[in-house]
């Protein structure tokens, strides 16, 4: 199988065409109205970082549409909710502050794509400008973006994300209390998912 890895960026142009010249030119050093609206409008996100050893991370945040400030042209605020305590993104934003987002909107195939630095901040106002029924967040996320562009319908088209019609029945996947158990010796699922129904009802913020 190793015969047939692609191993520099010469080899990957024999397989792939170059870009369309309309793909570099879209991307932009700054957020224009088009993406501020986007951000606007966009109730969840997937982050990407990388921990400068090696290990990548991706990471899902969501809140109500808008939950991501935008500061100013190349600064977005992403208020940092509780979660497992694991903090993957948050350690590799110390050891290394790239990272990446793409923001998603509900209804709409493209996606907003955008890349920077970033750095957890404590600033108290930012933390109270998103305090959710007087609830603030664990940290603030503040991203310099350096680049951000919009990306194809295609990936979405093909997967039908948004038709009604494709959304799974939610007994075709186990509980996540029973997918716990299976995996962590002595893990009751039924008290796992108890504690999960709780969790998701009281402590979102």
């Amino acid at each position: 199988m190793t015969a047939h890895r692609i191993t520099s960026v010469e080899e990957l142009y024999k397989v792939y065409k170059q870009p369309a010249e309309r793909a570099v030119q879209k991307e932009l050093p700054k957020l224009d109205r088009h993406f501020r609206n986007f951000i606007a409008l966009s109730p969840f996100l997937v982050l990407s970082t990388d921990g400068g050893d090696g290990t990548a991370d991706a990471s899902p945040r969501g809140d109500a549409p808008g939950f991501v400030s935008v500061l100013d042209d190349n600064t977005l605020a992403l208020p940092d909710r509780p979660g497992n305590n694991r903090l993957d993104s948050l350690i590799n934003i110390v050891r290394n502050p790239a990272v990446g987002m793409i923001f998603l909107v509900p209804g709409i195939n493209e996606t907003l794509r955008i890349n920077g630095t970033a750095s957890i901040s404590l600033d108290p106002d930012l933390m109270q400008a998103h305090a959710v029924d007087g609830k603030l967040p664990r940290s603030i996320l503040l991203v310099t973006v350096t680049s951000a562009y919009m990306h194809c319908a295609k990936a979405l088209i093909r997967s039908k994300l948004w038709d009604p019609a494709r959304q799974v029945e939610r007994s075709a996947f186990p509980t996540l209390g029973q997918v716990l158990a299976d995996q962590i010796a002595g893990m009751d699922a039924e008290q796992s998912d108890a504690y999960l129904e709780i969790a998701y009802k009281e402590n979102l913020y």
